[in-house]
Order: C-alpha cells, then structure tokens, then sequence
C-alpha cells in the first residue's frame, strides 16, 4: 500500500483482465510521488483495520500535514461503524531532535484554553497548582487543545471510577474531588501553569502571535539526560565511552609480586577511590595463600600539594572513631594527652577508621621487641601498659584527647562528620613548608624550569 494514497488498488477481478493498450508514461516516470505535508492536493490515506472495540473491521485515515512554525506530524484517525468507538492519534513525522523541549504555558484566559497543542507519547505533562502529573509513555500522542488535554485527563480519571467506587469506596471519593478541581480549570476563574516536557523535541504548544513573542509562554531547549536517551532507545556514543573509562577506574586491577614474607609468589590488588571532599587515591592490598600475611598500603592519586597540612581533631564523643581517615607516607601523628608522636612513614600509608588507627598504634608499640624481654629496662612494662590503658580508653571515649595529624605533603585526610559545613571538633591548617621539610620531600632538588640546560653535553 502506498502511503500517500496516490495509487488507488482495483477491484480483485481486474488482475485476470487483459491489460490495455499501453499509454504514454508519466513526466517523472514513477508510479509512486513522494508525499509533502505542503501539497494541497493531499488527501487521507483510508486503511480498512480492526476496531479494537468491537473487533469489527473499521477504517483508518493517515493524513500527512505540517503545523505552522513547528513541523510535519501523521495524523492517524479511526472510526467503526458498526459500534460508533473512534479514535485519534498523531506521530511525529520527522526524527528525535538534537535537543529536549518543556513548554511553560501560563493559561490566563478562555482563549488560551483553544490553544493548539502537540503532545508526543514521550511527553510528561504536569499542572504544578494541582500537583498532577501525566507520565511518558501512558497515553498516546495526540493533537488537541489545551482544554482536549484537561478533557482527556478528567476522562480517563473517570473511567475506572464505577469499579472504584465498589472496592475501594476512599480513594473513588478522592478523585471525585480531584475531577471536580480539573473541571474548574477549564472555567480558568484563576490562572494556573500547563508544563509539557518532551525529550524528544516533538511536541509542540501554539503561540497565537507567531512570529511575534509570546509572553505566556516559555520554551526550553535543554540537553537529554543518558536515563532519557535510553527510555527513547537512544545509544549516544560519547556517554558510552565515558562510561567505559568509568568502568574501568571502578574496577579492581591485579599484578603478580612476592610475598615480603615467604618470598612465594602472590598477587596485589590495586584500586582507585575517590576520597569525598578530598582526592582520589590508590589503595593497593596483597595477600599470600601459602603462609596467610596480608598487608595494605594507600598512596596518593595526586601530586605533592603546594603547602603542608595539620588537621587536629579534639575527640569528645565514641562516635569520632568511626571517622575515615587517611594517612600518607608523609604524615606524622601526633597526641598529646598521652606525650606520644609517631613519625613520618612509620606505618606507612593508612586508609582506616580512627579506631583501626590507634589500635595500629597500640599493636605497634606495645609488641615492639626492642621493649619487650631482656632488652627492657626496668618499669618499661609499667609505662606500656598504662599507654595502652590510656590508649584504650580514648577508644572507648571514656577520655577526651586531641589527635594531630602533620602531613607536609597535604596528602593526608580525616573525615568532617559536618561536610560540607565546618567541624566544630575539627581545625585544618594550611601551612609553607619549611627548608627542612621540602628536603625531607626532595622537593629542593626538584628543578622543573631550565633543566634542558642541565642535560646539554659538556666539552
């Protein structure tokens, strides 16, 4: 069947008739013309199709036309007449524009009740002074009116309300006052605000003083979302990539190695987090299955930053332990309730809790061999055991203390419970590093301009 109609079919006995004397071709030489929405001698196109209503056979009327200032639409009308049920919907003629669009009508009169209006299937309509909202994707496309939309909403409203009102006797009640609201917005005693939002980009509001502004309407073209590319099944390709890359920096990356142990052969895992309000950083975990160590080290993702940082937390509540926490190489600890200082890459680099912390350094220093057995000295024992004592109740938050956190390189971090307010517990200091410590950093004799100079061959 043609879909302009152009060529009309003959009766069924015409194809056993003896063909007519030939004729002189057309001018195009085509039996088929191309259809336009712009041609006045355009007619439907009749189909004979099923009526979903009685299943009788109906007819179908397709009609191509194009609407002023926006663009061409099918319209597609149904009627069967042997039951009376019609029916009407309207697809878009042309492909998904580039761009989403939301229409923001102000309906301020009678007259703007007769606007014309293109409503996709893709669309969502909302009336926001009612808190109503017809989904993508329930109805059919269709071309109406302002007024055939609120018409069309109070009809399907009231179509399930009989079988309402026998099984579910409060909700019926509910949307009977609700139909009843919808009804006064046709009178239009007060105005009120039609948003239609396609992504799709075809569905289309009229504006009466084309092509002059209108100021009750507001037309916004706005890029779709990946959830609304998918829903229009869509596939863009540069969100795939990205998230191909994303894919891939989630995933958790392997390498073989060396148990530091037993020397057997073992594998480290590696993988990047992104820190919240902080940086991205590289946790790598090893695991030996012959004799069972395991070990794990976090390393900055990023550069050494341009000053140091010293973030003190005064610990007043139990709940402070369960902080994460993040301790570079670089970073010394420092708490002084209990005269105790940890040094720069002792531990080496840390991604715990608070707690996880400070049991990694009652372990470290109660079972340090240098302070146990022969090698101790007298009432060595006595100040260990009242550091841990000491140390487990900070834990247990029985005692108040402060805890130092001193990282030359900026790279270390302890989580604000506030984010992104201030921590009234918490103080972050931003500091120059001294001569010292840029040396201890190798930063002295990092030299990053004129170093071509440097590797020119001497004679």
């Amino acid at each position: 069947m043609s879909a302009s109609g152009a060529v009309e079919a003959g009766p069924l006995g015409a194809a056993a008739a003896p063909p007519p004397a030939p004729a002189q071709p057309p001018a195009t030489g085509h039996l088929f013309r191309p259809i336009s929405a712009e041609d006045e001698e355009q007619q439907p196109t009749e189909i004979e199709s099923l009526c979903m209503n009685c299943y009788r056979n109906g007819t179908t009327r397709l009609l191509l036309t194009k609407i002023p200032f926006f663009r061409e639409i099918i319209v597609s009308s149904f009627s069967c007449e042997h039951c009376g049920w019609n029916n009407t919907e309207i697809q878009s003629a042309g492909r998904i524009q580039d761009q989403g669009v939301r229409y923001t009508l102000t309906v301020r009169g009678l007259e703007d009740m007769n606007r014309e209006v293109v409503k996709t299937d893709s669309a969502t309509t909302r009336i926001p002074e009612l808190d109503f909202e017809i989904p993508a994707f329930t109805q059919k496309g269709a071309l109406t009116t302002v007024e055939g939309l609120i018409t069309r909403a109070i009809s399907g409203l009231e179509q399930d309300q009989p079988t309402r009102r026998a099984s579910e006797e409060a909700i019926a009640e509910r949307i009977d006052e609700f139909i009843v609201k919808l009804k006064e917005l046709k009178q239009v005693a007060s105005p009120f605000t039609l948003i239609i939002d396609d992504p799709s980009g075809n569905s289309f509001v009229e504006n009466p003083h084309a092509p002059q502004k209108d100021d009750s309407l507001v037309i916004t073209h706005y890029s779709r979302t990946l959830q609304q590319d998918e829903m229009l099944g869509l596939q863009a390709e540069g969100p795939e990539e990205k998230l191909e890359e994303e894919d891939l920096r989630n995933e958790v990356l392997q390498f073989n190695t060396n148990c530091p142990e037993c020397n057997a052969p073992a594998q480290t895992n590696m993988k990047l987090v992104q820190i919240p309000h902080f940086k991205e950083v590289v946790i790598m975990a090893t695991i030996c299955e012959h004799c069972g160590h395991r070990t794990n080290e976090v390393k900055s993702g990023g550069a050494v930053e341009p000053l140091g940082t010293k973030i003190t937390l005064h610990i007043t509540d139990p709940s402070d332990m369960t902080r994460d926490l993040l301790k570079s190489e670089t970073c010394s600890v420092e708490i002084p309730e209990l005269e105790f200082e940890l040094g720069m890459a002792v531990l080496g680099g840390k991604f715990t809790t608070l707690e996880g912390l400070l049991k990694d350094i009652r372990e470290l220093v109660t079972k340090n061999p240098f302070t146990l057995g022969d090698s101790s000295s007298p009432g060595q024992s006595e100040k260990l055991q009242e550091f841990s004592q000491k140390l487990d109740q900070i834990i247990e938050g029985s005692v108040k203390a402060h805890f130092i956190m001193n990282d030359p390189a900026g790279n270390s971090y302890l989580q604000n419970m506030y984010a992104p307010e201030d921590d009234p517990e918490m103080k972050v200091e931003h500091y120059e590093r001294t001569f010292d410590q840029n040396e201890e950093l190798g930063l002295n004799d990092m030299k990053t301009e004129g170093y071509e100079a440097g590797l020119s061959p001497q004679r």
